[in-house]
């Protein structure tokens, strides 16, 4: 059975080597003689970067329609370290090939080093996951320590008067936060906070 074959490019605008990159890749096709293949396109073009390609690529491959996926380097493939090992685990998952000719990468035939090349990466991205939640931890608890609150600013003690005048004449907490104009949840704790007093 021919396997169903995706292949996916990511251009910059400013680029001239898209047409050899696509180039090498339908060469590639041509020699493994695969016929049933599905072309994928994304450009970027500056800061901003259209990747409606690559959802539609991925919408294809949790649906079991892609058997391999072809992309000229793995930077083209995730915008990120961990977008990328976000998206090697989905095809591992899938059972999913991945081929990058560029690097020597293909997983079609079980190749330990491609393998190896991939576990690597996920591994490092796995540590820059950690290394930015530390990071920003630290930086919560820096800020805490200088201080600064977190979170919605408590209710002034004008409102709370205000919300507790219109519960006591029977006003249900709905229509209390609708003409106060205080968040729902506020207006239940404050009438929760009153209670709880007495």
């Amino acid at each position: 059975m021919e396997p169903r074959v995706a292949v996916y490019v990511r251009v910059s605008t400013d680029s001239q080597n898209h047409e050899s990159q696509e180039a090498e890749l339908r060469e590639y096709c041509q020699r493994r003689g695969w016929k049933n293949v599905t072309w994928y396109r994304d450009t970027a073009s500056g800061a901003r970067q259209d990747r409606q390609g690559l959802a539609d690529l991925m919408t294809k491959i949790r649906k079991g329609k892609v058997d391999v996926l072809l992309c000229y380097k793995l930077d083209r493939l995730g915008r990120s370290l961990s977008h990328l090992a976000q998206i090697l685990a989905e095809l591992q998952s899938c059972r999913v090939a991945l081929i990058c000719p560029s690097q020597g990468i293909d997983t079609t035939d079980g190749n330990p080093a491609a393998h190896l090349q991939l576990n690597i990466l996920g591994a490092v991205a796995q540590f820059e996951r950690e290394i930015i939640t530390e990071r920003v931890s630290a930086g919560i608890k820096a800020a805490q320590a200088r201080g600064v609150k977190f979170g919605r600013p408590a209710a002034s003690d004008a409102r709370k008067q205000q919300v507790l005048a219109l519960a006591a004449e029977g006003h249900k907490a709905k229509a209390i936060s609708k003409s106060t104009r205080t968040p729902y949840s506020s207006v239940t704790e404050i009438i929760r906070s009153a209670q709880n007093q007495y």
